[in-house]
């Protein structure tokens, strides 16, 4: 224990701090002891030579400091011709071997036919044959040594410091076998390459690039990985290959820290670099396959028209917005009420995009003068309303409000959209809608309720101008108030992280992939309908949590407490995409499906809406939540005060 502390305190001493701080030895102090290695080879080989052949021997030789001189001049000649000192010796790899010799081999053959020459001429030989022999030999090991021994006393103190981490990639092909020599050609000695993994039989017990490959499996990855490797590195080919949800929990699970380099698609110079290894988020975890959609149907319908995006600085909008450009339309109007998002959104747009028009209109949904001011403005061709209130504790506690946005502001801009002759009026909804617990969802559901209504009036009287079209999907990766920037803010304070209930389950999908759906399910409606996307397999939160807690490097429950705090006010354990009595129809989209919801006639549920909106703007809140369950019978309220009016 006394030595181990001893040898500590020596790694971390300002001596071996300086050392592996150093960037590199100049070229000619490299020169420098390389001629010194080459004086001491060419006098041991003299003297092996004379021991060997006899002294007498010598008296056919010019002298021995004439012999020495031609071997220096001629070896400089070619460590100059192959930069044998310009590497940095601590980066000394093959590369540098295959210099060395090239460099020393070279040379003896040019001393030879030097040797040769002189002796035919004079019969007097500038150096032995076997000095030249032992010389090569000796040089081109002793320079090679020096290069080895460099680098391995700079990889064993850089290692004690804790400055290199040595990793192992998952995978064996060429984006793997890419970042390896990455690893080994870079001069940000970050990253030590100790071994492969793979879970491909083939490969397992071979070497590559001098390292041995591993398979994949438990015992294996306790005895051995855990024992060589800190880090395991995800090729970009191994990553579209399996499971993310589940196959790299094996890693995790033995505390070792997962990184990612980019995909090769985006790869320069058909190499990543050092910086571009990064540790994996959750998000490249629970992100699916990507989904291919008809983008010369969206181009067809939006190039060349005006388009408004409601809460266009919101996570879901502003990425309406960036993936809308692709589609060249005339005039993007970006339509929102928070005045620093939108700052920032405008000053990305200006940069990002040049060529594109756009105009910021700073307003309300709730606002109906201003609204109508906009659209008489702009005389947009679609629209899409992404405008929502969307947080459930929040709403909760503020129904009315709730009411306003979601309600009222989606029906300012649908009646809005029938006036102004808009082509497409698509609504952004919630899972949340689907037999709703709390008050956002249930006003959403409201929102869904009203367009719909007020499309099947206007096709009724044959007046349909504005195709209604609705699009459900569940919790958004990396919105604005998410769970997942939640969770990180909490790991970063060194916990707890909260979660409300250890069964509570969610659906997630990533933002640009809700967008993409949006879009897509935009064009294919023919108004009326409500869209639901493929979820995929819901995500237990608190799993979700452990996962994000290994991720940063701690062990959940022993460095970083995981705690349960209770379902929140209208929170419910599961969320659905359909209530028990809607059924679905198919799209030729996989993705997309459309929901056979229950209709309201829109004379009736028009009537209970303005009333609804009425007691919001009276600030009653019992009074608009007994509407609201009127109106959404399936309504029943959970952990809240409003439950009660179930009753």
């Amino acid at each position: 224990m006394i030595m181990n502390e001893k040898f500590n305190n020596l790694f971390n001493s300002d001596i071996f701090s300086h050392l592996t701080n150093l960037r590199y030895i100049p070229r000619w102090a490299v020169l420098i002891v390389d001629a010194i290695i080459c004086m001491v080879s060419y006098y041991i080989s003299y003297y092996i030579s004379l021991r060997l052949l006899n002294e007498s021997s010598s008296s056919r030789l010019f002298s021995f400091e004439i012999g020495m001189g031609f071997v220096l001049i001629s070896q400089f000649v070619f460590f100059w011709i192959f930069h044998t000192y310009s590497g940095v010796l601590r980066y000394s790899g093959y590369v540098d071997a295959v210099k060395l010799l090239f460099a020393v081999i070279l040379n003896l053959g040019l001393l030879s036919m030097i040797n040769f020459v002189v002796y035919e001429s004079s019969s007097v030989y500038i150096f032995f044959y076997t000095t030249l022999l032992i010389y090569s030999i000796l040089a081109f090991l002793l320079l090679f040594c020096l290069r080895l021994g460099v680098k391995t006393i700079y990889d064993y103190f850089t290692q004690n410091l804790g400055q290199v981490i040595p990793v192992m990639i998952f995978g064996t092909k060429s984006a793997a076998i890419g970042i390896a020599k990455m690893l080994r050609s870079s001069l940000d000695n970050k990253y030590k390459l100790v071994g492969f993994i793979d879970n491909d039989k083939n490969a397992t017990e071979r070497v590559i690039m001098g390292v041995k490959v591993y398979k994949l499996d438990e015992n294996t990855i306790k005895k051995i990985v855990v024992k060589k490797a800190k880090a395991i590195i995800v090729s970009p080919v191994k990553l579209k290959s399996i499971n993310l949800e589940t196959d790299l929990d094996i890693f995790l699970n033995n505390n070792l820290t997962i990184l990612t380099s980019p995909p090769m698609s985006i790869w320069k110079n058909d190499m990543p670099s050092i910086k571009q290894i990064t540790t994996i988020q959750i998000e490249d975890l629970l992100e699916r396959p990507t989904i291919e959609i008809s983008s010369e149907n969206i181009e067809k319908q939006l190039k060349s028209k005006v388009i408004l995006i409601t809460g266009a600085a919101g996570s879901i909008g502003s990425e309406i917005v960036r993936q809308i450009i692709n589609y060249k339309p005339s005039l993007i109007v970006l339509l929102d009420q928070s005045e620093s998002p939108m700052h920032s959104l405008k000053l990305e747009m200006d940069e990002q995009f040049p060529n594109q028009n756009f105009s910021t209109f700073l307003g309300d949904v709730r606002n109906k003068e201003r609204m109508e001011y906009m659209m008489d403005m702009f005389r947009p061709d679609y629209i899409y309303h992404a405008a929502a209130y969307k947080h459930v504790p929040l709403m909760e506690d503020n129904p009315v409000e709730s009411i306003l946005a979601n309600v009222n502001g989606t029906k300012i801009m649908a009646d809005l959209a029938v006036k102004y002759k808009v082509q497409r009026f698509v609504m952004v909804s919630t899972d949340k809608a689907v037999n709703p617990t709390n008050v956002m969802g249930a006003s959403k559901r409201i929102a869904e309720i009203y367009v719909q209504s007020l499309y099947r009036k206007l096709a009724s009287e044959g007046n349909v101008t504005t195709k209604f079209i609705t699009t459900r999907f569940g919790n958004v990766l990396g919105s604005n108030g998410s769970v997942i920037p939640h969770f990180k803010n909490q790991i970063e304070k060194g916990g707890p992280v909260t979660v409300t209930h250890p069964e509570i389950i969610r659906y997630f999908m990533t933002i640009p992939e809700a967008c993409m759906l949006v879009l897509e399910a935009g064009t294919m409606g023919d108004g009326g309908e409500i869209f639901i996307f493929d979820m995929g397999s819901p995500v237990k939160i608190v799993n979700l949590a452990r996962k994000m807690i290994r991720l940063a490097g701690y062990i959940p429950d022993v460095d970083i407490k995981i705690e349960f705090t209770g379902l929140r006010p209208g929170e419910k354990l599961y969320e659905e995409l359909l209530n028990h009595k809607e059924t679905t129809q198919p799209t030729y989209h996989p993705k997309i499906m459309i929901a056979t919801v229950q209709l309201y006639d829109y004379e009736e549920i028009s009537v209970l809406i303005d009333e609804l909106i009425q007691y919001s703007f009276q600030c009653k809140n019992f009074l608009t939540v007994s509407l609201m369950k009127k109106i959404v019978p399936e309504f029943l309220s959970k952990n809240s005060q409003y439950e009660r009016l179930d009753v």
